[in-house]
């Protein structure tokens, strides 16, 4: 667990463990010579992946972006993935109760992302963070309903009873959540997968989603195989690196399991990489 302050705001990096994802797939093209060199594979071909969440709070809210996997995995997926389940222990371990949360940010509405937005109780999902209002794009719930090559990911207890309730709010792209936290649609992953932005004192956080899943995925070209639109998730990086590395922004990581957070720029071989060390107390 990671805390910094970005000017009145409070981020503390909170984890729901740690999963597994086929290095092929996460790599995409990318040969394996060439990603093994990053990241730790097992006999399976598989790479320890992290379900990195973040909370934002101030003097009057608490906002969670991202809910991991959760514990709702059907037997099979949990034999392929594994279900660390921990996300609402380190809330905990943070001083962080599910009723304290007012706001859910999800990216997106793939398993690994809406897992914890729901429990089931008495037999029906029902929210885990009950005094919250739930946030995701309009365009993202359509496409889980459309069964689409990605079908396998989306768990539509995770959200269809948040939206049937009117607690999950459906976004029409680009918007403010409330000042100084907005999201932004960043195409390629999925067609409408939405990155939130925290931005206080002069200071900007980015919580990048599946675009630029870890620290092993910057450079532009090493993109999923997990990614619909892949020459869409290049160019959506080209105009992430456009403004953020300029801009100083901070970049939250969703699935690398050491390093929630750090500030990309480029080395003076044009490769990109981490160029600045994050201060945190933990």
């Amino acid at each position: 667990m990671q805390r910094l302050t970005l000017g009145d705001f409070e981020l503390t990096a909170v984890s729901d463990g740690d999963y597994f994802l086929d290095g092929g797939a996460y790599f995409g093209v990318v040969p394996k010579v060439l990603w093994e060199r990053k990241v730790k594979v097992d006999e399976k071909n598989r790479v320890l992946t992290g379900l990195n969440s973040v909370v934002v709070r101030n003097d009057e809210l608490t906002i969670l972006i991202e809910t991991g996997v959760g514990n709702k995995l059907p037997e099979k997926m949990q034999k392929i993935h594994g279900m660390p389940a921990k996300l609402l222990d380190n809330l905990q371990a943070a001083g962080i109760s599910p009723e304290e949360v007012d706001i859910v940010i999800n990216s997106h509405l793939h398993f690994d992302h809406c897992g914890w937005n729901t429990v089931i109780k008495d037999g029906k999902p029902v929210p885990t963070f009950p005094h919250a209002v739930y946030y995701a794009q309009e365009g993202e719930w359509q496409h889980a309903h459309e069964g689409q090559r990605d079908s396998v990911s989306y768990l539509h207890d995770n959200y269809d009873p948040l939206v049937e309730s009117g607690q999950m709010k459906l976004l029409k792209g680009d918007a403010e959540i409330v000042p100084g936290i907005s999201v932004r649609i960043y195409p390629g992953h999925t067609r409408a997968m939405q990155a939130i932005l925290v931005q206080s004192g002069g200071q900007t956080a980015c919580y990048i989603g599946d675009l630029i899943p870890t620290t092993a995925h910057l450079d532009l070209n090493w993109v999923m195989g997990f990614d619909l639109y892949p020459l869409q998730t290049i160019e959506s990086r080209k105009k992430y690196y456009a403004e953020s590395i300029p801009g100083k922004w901070l970049t939250m990581f969703t699935h690398d399991p050491e390093i929630p957070w750090g500030y990309v720029g480029k080395k003076e071989d044009g490769k990109m990489a981490l160029t600045r060390e994050v201060p945190v107390v933990t």
